[in-house]
Formats: C-alpha cells, sequence, structure tokens
C-alpha cells in the first residue's frame, strides 16, 4: 500500500504544488512550504486516506486544510510590536517580480488572472478545480467541504461573470 500511495502521490506532484499555490493566492515558496508540510503529514500518519473519495480529492483536501493551517500561524505571528517596527523602519519591499517570473506571466495569462482575481474566493477556487486540476463538479465539492449545490452554483456564477470580465477586457483593449 505503501508503493501504491507514493506512485500516486508523485503523479500527482505537479497538479498538487498548482493546487498549494493557489490556496496561498500565488505565493511560491508559502505554496513550496504548505505541499512540505502536507507530505509531513501523510508520513507522520496524521493524514489518511479512508477510501470514501478519490485519493486526488482527498490529497486535494489535505492541501487545503494545510494551507488554512499555515495561514493562522502566520496571522497568529504577526504581532502588534512586529507591525509597528516594519512601519517605522522606512524599509520598502520591491514589490516588482523577479526578471525569470516577469518572463514567465505573458499578456493573456496576467489578464486571465487578473479577472480570476476579481472573482469572490469561492468562485475561483472553483473554477481552479474544475479546469486547472480537471476535477469534477462533485470531487470540487468534497474538497471545498461544501455542498454540491453551492458548488454548482458558484460555477455558474463564476463562469458567467469571468466570461464578463474578460470580455469587457478585451473590449477595453481594442
Amino acid at each position: 500500500m505503501e508503493r501504491e500511495t507514493a506512485d500516486q502521490l508523485e503523479s500527482l506532484h505537479t497538479d498538487a504544488f498548482g493546487w498549494a499555490l493557489h490556496c496561498c493566492g500565488g505565493d511560491h515558496s508559502r505554496a513550496e512550504d504548505v505541499l512540505q508540510n502536507a507530505y509531513l503529514k501523510l508520513a507522520a500518519g496524521r493524514a489518511a486516506h479512508s477510501g470514501l473519495s478519490s485519493f486526488k480529492t482527498w490529497w486535494f483536501g489535505v492541501i487545503k486544510f494545510t494551507a488554512q493551517e499555515e495561514f493562522r500561524r502566520l496571522r497568529y505571528r504577526e504581532s502588534l510590536l512586529g507591525k509597528l517596527l516594519f512601519q517605522f523602519s522606512g524599509d520598502s519591499q520591491d514589490t516588482r517580480p523577479s526578471p525569470s517570473r516577469q518572463i514567465e506571466l505573458d499578456e493573456r495569462t496576467q489578464e486571465l488572472r487578473d479577472c480570476l482575481s476579481q472573482l469572490p474566493a469561492r468562485q475561483a477556487e472553483v473554477l481552479h478545480l474544475v479546469f486547472y486540476q480537471d476535477l469534477t463538479l462533485n470531487e470540487a465539492s468534497e474538497v471545498m467541504k461544501i455542498s454540491l449545490g453551492s458548488v454548482r452554483q458558484h460555477y455558474d456564477r463564476g463562469k458567467t461573470r469571468l466570461r464578463t470580465l474578460l470580455t469587457s477586457s478585451a473590449d477595453y483593449e481594442s
């Protein structure tokens, strides 16, 4: 069983990183940490596939839950003192993407990301799971831990809103 699990994890690694990246708001280093912690949970026996859903659906749920835990930990660590020191230090961080990252982002991809970021979180999450991770709506509902009806509603509303945003941005460029 361990070899089978390892093979499944290996085949899903790229998709799992894409999902972790989505769960971390596009932050590559946080996504790497989240995915590593999810693997550690599995290795330590703190997460086990029960067989009630597909392995991919279960694994994506573990990754999402791990990302939520990491986000809560990060917020907890942000103390008032740390925030004050940052404000008074005068250090400004360079928010421009690295040259390699800039090359990666072509115009169409950036346009799609901009439009996706304007969607409500649940709509964006459903669209990511269905289109990028090839999950069914039923599997997406299991990963997101919401009802199938809610997933369908977020999916339909998200597609409609995304279509509108992409059309209006294309009209704006013309």
